[in-house]
């Protein structure tokens, strides 16, 4: 009986040391997830402080930029104002330049906008003067103040405006072939009213002058008497070569739709642009679309050609 109860206490002895033991686990464990929760709060608070900070700084800069929104938009009146009279301001500059234009004035081209002038004859001529400078003028206006002589180094003309400028032995020596001179002849027939025979037509809108690969095969007989259509037709399209190549390509062709005798056939054009720029002459055309069609023959199926050789002629 006495060793039974010995055990009996033994056992409860040994079960309350593990119950110490799990609570004093327990205790520690709680300590741990206390202090931890003691971070985690401090923490807390930290963010809490640093959200409020971010908070505040983010209406500061709302703020700021409410007032940035209302000083931009008090810059763009500004600027639609100052642009309403500078607009204004050009209007009444590019009359006036118009005005001394048409009297024979010969105007800086950095002071032009020869694209918004409006003058006689739509036309403006690019011109270089003895003080190294560039000017506008109305074509073969004279300066009345008299500033300066229009001077144009030889270099600076395109190889086709050198041929053109030489006499007959001179460009005769220089070309070596048939096309070649007649390129020259054509583009001199087309700047020299002494000539006499012009095939190029004026042109309209986009194009200063235009000359059709037919009227350019009878031109080409008149120039070469005795030469057969045949032959006739293939040197329009050698012509038509060694003349965008001398002018380097200034040029262009096009060919265009036309009617005759209730067939219609397609033909080539060999077109001046008005905005190329050859040297001594650049100028510009403006005028309606419907009479540029009518006055140069142009209808809706016109398509640019680019430079490559041409081929053969109609016509």
């Amino acid at each position: 009986m006495t060793d039974t109860l010995r055990e009996r206490v033994e056992t409860l002895e040994a079960e309350l040391r593990r119950k110490d033991d799990r609570i004093a686990t327990l205790e520690a464990r709680l300590e741990t997830a206390i202090d931890r929760l003691d971070t985690l709060e401090s923490r807390l608070a930290d963010h809490d402080d640093r959200l409020e900070t971010h908070e505040n700084a983010c209406h500061d800069h709302a703020t700021r930029l409410d007032a940035h929104d209302d000083r931009l938009q008090q810059i763009d009146a500004l600027a639609d104002a100052t642009r309403n009279r500078t607009g204004a301001n050009k209007a009444r500059i590019e009359e006036l330049q118009a005005r001394e234009l048409e009297k024979g004035a010969h105007l800086e081209t950095a002071t032009v906008d020869e694209h918004e002038l409006e003058v006689q004859g739509d036309r403006l001529e690019r011109i270089t003067k003895d003080d190294g400078r560039s000017y506008f003028r109305v074509p073969d206006s004279a300066d009345p103040l008299d500033s300066g002589h229009v001077s144009l180094a030889y270099g600076d003309l395109l190889p086709i405006q050198q041929l053109a400028r030489m006499d007959t032995d001179r460009r005769r020596a220089a070309a070596n072939t048939v096309p070649t001179r007649l390129a020259a002849a054509l583009w001199q027939a087309r700047t020299d009213p002494s000539i006499g025979d012009d095939p190029w037509e004026p042109g309209c809108k986009n194009v200063r002058a235009f000359v059709t690969a037919s009227d350019l095969k009878h031109w080409i007989r008149r120039q070469e008497p005795g030469t057969s259509e045949t032959y006739a037709k293939k040197l329009v399209s050698r012509t038509i070569d060694a003349l965008l190549d001398l002018s380097k390509h200034r040029l262009a062709v096009r060919r265009t739709t036309q009617r005759k005798n209730g067939l219609e056939y397609t033909e080539r054009r060999l077109i001046l642009p008005a905005d190329a720029a050859i040297p001594g002459e650049t100028g510009r055309t403006r005028s309606d679309p419907n009479r540029d069609r009518q006055s140069n023959g142009m209808d809706e199926d016109a398509s640019p050609e680019s430079s490559p050789p041409t081929t053969d002629v109609h016509g």
